[in-house]
């Protein structure tokens, strides 16, 4: 049966989340998109989506999209829209039974127990905002919501499992929260470091780092092992592939991107992998690989690597610009207070421990935070762009 499709610029609360029960349960189909949004934004992903009807708080207005009406695929229960590689908007559509399956191995996989409570402090227009809701409405629970991240909010929903990206962990410990006081931390969205990882678990903390995107319902592999009924393999090109009964149906209008995202049963992803002892690394994005001197260099796992420096709080590896090398491997770190600034060359050698000379950044910018994209994941682009404080 066509169902139509509902534009929902609401923030979290009850209205969003009877929505998605609706969805899940048969009703229109719903994509969550934030009321914050400027105007021209929010105004260029209706037009792309092409709803037959947008809900706001002021109640629900039919919609006439300029090209008709065009039905979601079918058994489709929400939208996430998503900038993907190629910064255009398109739209991820999930099925009810992907998002339950999902679902159901998380609730699964933490050991959640019958009335658990999920806390929702991440965006609803997000994969993982709109999967705590899910969860909570598979376990058949009421979610604590929060209008933003606060530490104050996570420690007074005591014993809810919580969606964190490695930011809003950071700040937790940071607040000296009591984190063997919180339930779950599903943690996802970014690569954590492994010190603040050691750390949180040192304090209590429940943690399972997550690996997914919008196209698999979010994170559809913990702490390298997937989830009840998903696989994961990594093909020739070293790109990592997943399959299983979490995977998105295809995106909206989008037939070519849907094809070339799809090898059979397989979602490819644009990001490199490795499989060992059966557990799944991610190397990192393959649009961040940093071509330096006819030297491939997989910025993730620099990262990786420095943020095993004693003087390192974050880090983010990005290519730059650079008129000898083609490009040039940059390190942006925000340093550990008190521990003093650390100094290029220390980090090139401190990389040269582990990896090829080639691997060592050529560019070092301090700054006191990574910028961050809405959805807590490292705002790339911009760190792309050279600073004018760069020590070289």
């Amino acid at each position: 049966m066509d169902r139509p499709l509902h534009a929902a610029v609401l923030p979290p609360g009850p209205r969003l989340l009877r929505a998605l029960a609706g969805a899940l349960d048969g009703g229109p189909a719903v994509c969550p998109l934030s009321p914050a949004l400027p105007r021209p934004a929010l105004r260029a992903l209706l037009d792309a989506l092409a709803p037959d009807a947008i809900e706001t708080s002021d109640g629900l207005v039919p919609h006439t999209p300029r090209g008709g009406h065009v039905p979601v695929a079918e058994g489709t229960a929400v939208l996430i829209a998503t900038s993907g590689s190629t910064g255009a908007p398109k739209f991820v559509e999930l099925a009810a039974a992907a998002l339950r399956h999902s679902a159901e191995g998380t609730l699964t996989r933490i050991g959640a127990a019958a009335g658990d409570r999920w806390l929702c402090c991440v965006p609803t227009s997000h994969i993982a905002g709109v999967q705590v809701l899910v969860r909570s409405l598979v376990a058949g629970t009421a979610p604590v919501i929060a209008p933003r991240f606060d530490p104050a909010a996570v420690a007074a929903a005591e014993g809810a499992h919580v969606s964190l990206v490695p930011t809003q962990l950071r700040r937790l410990l940071d607040a000296g929260t009591d984190l063997s006081r919180t339930g779950a931390i599903v943690l996802g969205g970014a690569a954590a470091p492994p010190g603040m990882l050691a750390k949180a678990r040192g304090r209590g903390a429940r943690v399972f780092t997550t690996y997914g995107m919008s196209e698999t319902c979010g994170g559809c592999v913990y702490d390298g092992t997937p989830l009840p009924g998903m696989r994961a393999a990594i093909g020739g090109d070293g790109r990592i592939r997943l399959a299983g009964p979490s995977l998105f149906t295809r995106y909206r209008l989008r037939p070519e991107e849907t094809a070339g995202a799809r090898d059979g049963e397989w979602f490819v992803t644009r990001d490199l992998g490795a499989l060992e002892d059966g557990r799944l690394r991610v190397r990192g994005r393959l649009d961040d690989v940093i071509n330096t001197g006819g030297e491939k260099v997989v910025a993730g796992e620099v990262a990786a690597a420095l943020a095993r420096h004693p003087k390192i709080r974050d880090v983010v590896v990005v290519g730059r610009p650079d008129s000898e090398w083609g490009e040039r491997v940059a390190a942006v770190v925000v340093p550990v207070p008190g521990a003093g600034a650390p100094e290029l060359a220390e980090l090139r050698a401190f990389v040269r421990e582990t990896m090829p000379a080639c691997a060592a950044p050529r560019e070092l910018e301090l700054v006191e935070a990574i910028p961050l994209l809405a959805s807590g994941k490292p705002d790339r682009a911009r760190l792309r762009s050279a600073a004018a404080d760069v020590v070289e």
